[in-house]
């Protein structure tokens, strides 16, 4: 059977879900994020006990075929933005569809109606996070950041960036280097 939790997008939100599985006796086949797959149907008292579990941890246990959907596709997209070493090359909106097994024009018009953004945007705004932590970790320099987001310039990247934050790549790591420096002085 399988449990589909909201707000359940790092792995310390695996943990949490693991040990209110652990705690409830719930026998589980594996974590993922936002879902759980259970060995067995989990009764209505320990399915009520565990979403009151996760309420505590500002998590969410979703009944809804819609809410279910609507976290089956930001799942998807963060784990393909944050936790994929490469991006996929192919469409989005195809990866998208191959992934989840709907059309994507259901998909994005589902996820406009519910989360009052496009997909598109909400995938901007974790590409742009993600470059964000990229540059704080300095390990990359913005053209090798561009390729590793799958962004067709750095131009392209600069200009999405400054939308979404106000503030150019450079002048967002210059902030972040001063913030460590400043941090190092006390």
């Amino acid at each position: 059977m399988k449990l589909y939790i909201k707000y359940m997008v790092s792995l310390r939100c695996k943990m949490v879900v693991q040990d209110a599985l652990d705690s409830l006796n719930i026998n589980y086949v594996g974590i993922e994020l936002g879902l759980v797959e259970t060995l067995e149907k989990t009764s209505d008292d320990k399915r009520a006990k565990l979403a009151e579990i996760l309420i505590k941890s500002g998590l969410q246990l979703l009944d809804d075929k819609k809410s279910i959907l609507i976290e089956k596709i930001k799942s998807v997209i963060i784990d393909m933005v944050h936790y994929s070493d490469e991006l996929p090359k192919q469409n989005f909106s195809d990866y998208l569809s191959e992934k989840l097994g709907y059309d994507y024009t259901y998909l994005a018009n589902t996820f406009s109606e519910v989360k009052g953004i496009t997909i598109q945007h909400y995938i901007i705004n974790h590409k742009i996070e993600k470059a964000k932590e990229l540059l704080l970790y300095d390990e990359l320099n913005l053209t090798e950041i561009a390729y590793k987001l799958n962004y067709s310039s750095v131009a392209h990247l600069s200009n999405q960036f400054k939308k979404v934050t106000g503030l150019s790549p450079s002048f967002y790591k210059q902030l972040g280097q001063k913030r460590k420096q400043n941090l190092e002085d006390l």
